[in-house]
Formats: C-alpha cells, structure tokens, sequence
C-alpha cells in the first residue's frame, strides 16, 4: 500500500491508512474526534489549493471533527473564510480552529443546538454580521442509533434522529439562503444507508433518504436563483460518529466488508465538497456523489 499521511493532532506524519482499528467505545453523541486512536486523517498535505474558494463565506455544521474538519482545511486551503457550527465539542473544534488559521484563514466557532431555528438563525447571523455573506453551506451533522428492532426505537429516539439528521438542515438552509446570491452553493452529507437500508439503523437510514430527496427537491427550486445543491454520500469513514455509535467488536473490522478492503479517511472525501462548493461544479446540481470505497448502490 502507497504511504499516506497522517495527522496527529496538527502535526503531519507518514503511515499508511490504516485497514482495522483497535476495539474502542465512546458513551457519547457527538464523539469525541481527540479520543480516537488512531485519529482520523482529515489532511493531504499532497492537496495544495489553487483559490477556488478565495473570499468565499462557508459555513460547516459539525466542521469540528470528521468529515466536516477534513471540509474545513481543504476549503481553507482554497482561500475559503470558515465558520463552524457544532454542539459542544469544544477541543475538537478549537484543534480544527488552529489548523485553519495556519492555512491564513479565519475560523468563526459558534457552539450550540442546530436542532433549534433559534440557533440556526443565530449562526447565519453571526456570521453575516462578520462577513457579510453567505457563499457556501455544509449541511453535515448527524447522529445514529444502531437498534436490532423496529421495537426498540423510542418516541424520543425518533425524534432526536429528525431533529439532528434532517430538521436542522431544513433550519439552517431557510436562515442561509435570503444572504445567498447566483453562484453559491449547498452541500448536504447524506449516508450509503439511505441506499442500502442498514437493518439495525432504521431512523437513521430513513433520514438519510430524506436528505437526498431533500437535496434534489431543493435543487429545483433554487436553480432560477443561481444557487446550486448537491449531496455527498459517505460509505464507512473513520469519524468519532463510529466509536461513538458502534460496539467496540464492530469497530475492530470497520469498513473492511467494501471492495476496497477498508474504511475511508476524512480527507478522502473533502475535495468532493470543493467540487461541489466552487465554480468547479457549475453544471451539477440536484446530485448525490457517492464516496464509499467502491459499494454497489442503485441510486
């Protein structure tokens, strides 16, 4: 396997991906991307930006960790100003906040519940009151439960998972887009689940679908402003969503049932979202990329 890099904490080091990973568990949603081990590589220093991005305003829900910080250095690296919104992950996203600002960019953190318009709202706010503008919006945060039964899911357990995986995106997108103009874009993660339908993960499967029909509904509607939406759909990637959600007998083979053998880092998803955020992408919209390492999916 060719060397890739790594990073530990904001230093960079050579290893290879790695194919398994140790049994380990968090007891909390959203996980905690400074516990893992190894921690996910969410930069490839082999990706130099070319300013496809210069002086764009991105906001990226769950840009603390995981995808979303992989997202937030590619963008930097495009000459991107970032905002981050994210629950309470506060040494997650102050580690994302210094790797940005290395790039001469600048990191906007606003912690808080996107589960409430309230702080959506509040976000966009902030936001425009410091740049002035909306250029671009990540859509990306999520939780998942893995019951083995339809029975098992309780009211509060249904709702949660809406309220995260899908309402929040509806809230965010109707506080961004009155500061959206032609030419800006949106981006939603959505899951392979919603393709494959993951038996023990019903809910969130179920959101995930209505995220791609989500996207392509929205696509239409804001094509005669200009904007464009797109989702991203991740097959399994080492993100603190998985120690956080998944047994620690799971986590020791994680991703390895794909043709390519293992799960995805971070950074291997990011240009996608450059893609999909710059003038790169000026023809797509109303699509659903999918990164997963090589999975069957009829879309």
């Amino acid at each position: 396997m060719n060397p890739k890099y790594s990073n530990m904490g904001s230093e960079l080091k050579c290893e290879e991906i790695p194919l398994t990973f140790p049994p380990q568990q968090q007891y909390r949603q959203p996980g905690l991307e400074y516990l893992m081990v190894p921690r996910p590589i969410y930069d490839n220093p082999n990706y130099i930006g070319t300013g496809k991005l210069k002086d764009k305003v991105a906001i990226i829900s769950g840009g603390d960790s995981g995808i979303g910080r992989a997202v937030a250095v590619a963008f930097a690296k495009e000459g991107a100003n970032i905002v981050i919104a994210y629950f309470d992950e506060h040494q997650d996203a102050v580690e994302t906040r210094q790797v940005v600002e290395k790039r001469d960019r600048p990191c906007l953190l606003i912690p808080g519940d996107l589960r409430g318009k309230e702080h959506c709202q509040h976000v966009v706010k902030k936001t425009v009151d410091l740049f002035g503008k909306v250029d671009v919006l990540i859509n990306n945060i999520g939780v998942q439960f893995v019951r083995d039964s339809l029975m098992d899911i309780t009211d509060d357990q249904l709702q949660t998972t809406f309220d995260i995986n899908i309402l929040s995106f509806f809230h965010m997108t109707k506080a961004s887009l009155p500061y959206m103009s032609a030419g800006s874009s949106i981006v939603n993660t959505t899951s392979v689940n919603a393709y494959i339908g993951r038996e023990d993960l019903i809910d969130y499967s179920a959101t995930k679908g209505a995220i791609v029909s989500y996207t392509r509904a929205l696509a239409n509607n804001v094509v005669n402003q200009g904007i464009r939406v797109n989702a991203v759909s991740p097959g399994p990637i080492w993100t603190p969503l998985q120690p956080a959600t998944q047994p620690p007998e799971i986590i020791k083979t994680f991703g390895t049932d794909v043709p390519m053998k293992r799960a995805g880092q971070p950074y291997e998803l990011a240009p996608v979202y450059v893609l999909l955020a710059s003038d790169d992408g000026s023809y797509i919209t109303g699509q659903t990329i999918h990164v997963n390492g090589g999975m069957m999916v009829t879309t």
